[in-house]
């Protein structure tokens, strides 16, 4: 029988192989990637920091996470910029770089002097230069590599999140515990530096064209795809960007509070830790089953109820005293549904919108998930301080889930696209409905 190697010299084409068995290895180097990336990092390891900083330089709670915040609304607004530079010199350039860039400048937090605003000023440096390490540029490559098993792929990508929030944590809290928060701060930075970075230069890139699947090109081999101009035209565009504003702003503050809001119930600590826990368990499985059901079923019939699924999230933490095993159905729920909103934001644009310009497409969406993910948990603590409990945003965000979910039910079914303009004999590209 001959080989691929004897197929390709006798000039034969050889049988198309599975998209795992040709982008495993990118897929490897993209999981790493956004595990030790600053879409999870800085979220895993701030918390950690407010006791040892506010001992050192008396800041309060407020005045040490306010960076969190700056740094993702900052990282939220260049991710059309980051994504065009993927888009038009490389991908594996971009995610090279801003993976150096990002472990340099997290590592430099730990010669943090005792003034404030100095202390903001390295975050904003991480904001400016991190967003190239996020699913951003990764799932830019996995989208080019696969497209009957997208969805799996990019669940799978996403787990590295996942990871980060299983090692990361434990790591920062044994270094602050040995050698105090500055060593947590370079040695948490040398993880992109010295684990991502030299996976992501071995075996991270972009396919070949003859390694691209057929559905993300046209047959004279020019990838498919609309250009930004014409996707901010596209009113589908806008009901992805809104649907992302809505659920990040309910999401992430219930995902922040949420040891405040058990506590209120009488949920003690170590319950509470365990129901965190439990909802990572979640996001895990929110990625993998989410990845599954792209791959066979339109994406508004699987997220209109998976996107829901934290509504009943919000009606258990409503009762005052839900008990353990209620805390953690809802913990679970909660992160189940924020592992399927991260798959779809990445599934979407490349089945609407295309490969063509999907950097700064998907920089676009990934705009409202960040800047909202970060304002929400003001939002949550605000309320709560103002009258005593969380109960009235929970209330409200039984809407914000069903009506964040419902607008993707909207969206019609996945167009035929063609050449973005621009990069083919036609103007402008046909997106007839499939």
């Amino acid at each position: 029988m001959a080989s691929r190697a004897d197929e390709l010299t006798a000039g034969v084409a050889p049988a198309p192989r599975g998209e795992f068995a040709g982008g495993w290895k990118v897929l490897l180097a993209g999981v790493i990637g956004v595990a030790c990336g600053a879409s999870p990092i800085p979220f895993n390891v701030v918390g950690f920091t407010i006791a040892p900083l506010s001992k050192e330089f008396g800041w309060t709670t407020t005045e040490i996470l306010t960076p969190i915040t700056i740094f993702g609304v900052v990282a939220a607004l260049l991710a059309p910029v980051f994504g065009w530079l993927a888009d038009t010199y490389g991908v594996r350039r971009i995610a090279l770089w801003s993976l150096f860039a990002f472990g340099a400048t997290f590592a430099a937090l730990s010669l943090t002097p005792p003034v404030l605003w100095a202390y903001y000023l390295l975050w904003l440096l991480v904001g400016l230069v991190g967003i190239g390490s996020t699913p951003v540029t990764w799932s830019r490559a996995i989208n080019m590599w696969f497209y009957k098993s997208r969805g799996l792929a990019l669940g799978l990508l996403l787990l590295g999140t996942s990871l980060a929030a299983i090692v990361v944590p434990k790591l920062a809290v044994f270094a602050i515990e040995s050698w105090g928060w500055r060593s947590m701060f370079a040695i948490v930075g040398m993880l992109p530096l010295l684990v991502a970075l030299p996976l992501a230069f071995w075996l991270f890139r972009e396919p070949r064209p003859e390694e691209q699947p057929p559905g993300i090109k046209t047959a004279s081999g020019a990838l498919t795809g609309v250009t930004l101009a014409q996707a901010l035209r596209d009113h589908r565009f806008w009901l992805i960007w809104l649907s992302i504003l809505v659920i990040a702003l309910t999401f992430g503050g219930a995902f922040i509070n949420m040891p405040a809001m058990l506590a209120d119930r009488g949920i003690p600590a170590q319950g509470a830790a365990s129901v965190m826990g439990i909802l990572g368990l979640g996001i895990l499985a929110g990625r993998i089953i989410t990845g599954l059901l792209l791959d066979r079923y339109w994406a508004g019939f699987v997220a209109f109820p998976l996107l829901c699924l934290p509504a009943a999230s919000s009606w258990i933490l409503l009762d005052p005293e839900p008990g353990f095993a209620l805390a953690a159905l809802a913990g679970f729920l909660l992160g189940f549904a924020a592992g399927a909103e991260s798959d779809l934001i990445a599934y979407l644009t490349g089945r609407y919108f295309g490969m063509a310009n999907y950097g700064k497409i998907y920089g676009m969406l990934y705009m409202p998930f960040g800047v909202f993910s970060a304002i929400s948990p003001i939002v949550y603590s605000s309320v709560r301080d103002a009258t005593g409990s969380y109960d009235p945003i929970l209330f409200y965000s039984i809407f914000g889930y069903i009506i964040g979910g419902a607008l993707l039910l909207l969206l019609g079914r996945y167009p035929v696209l063609t050449e973005a303009a621009g990069t083919g004999p036609q103007s402008e590209p046909a997106m007839e409905t499939a």
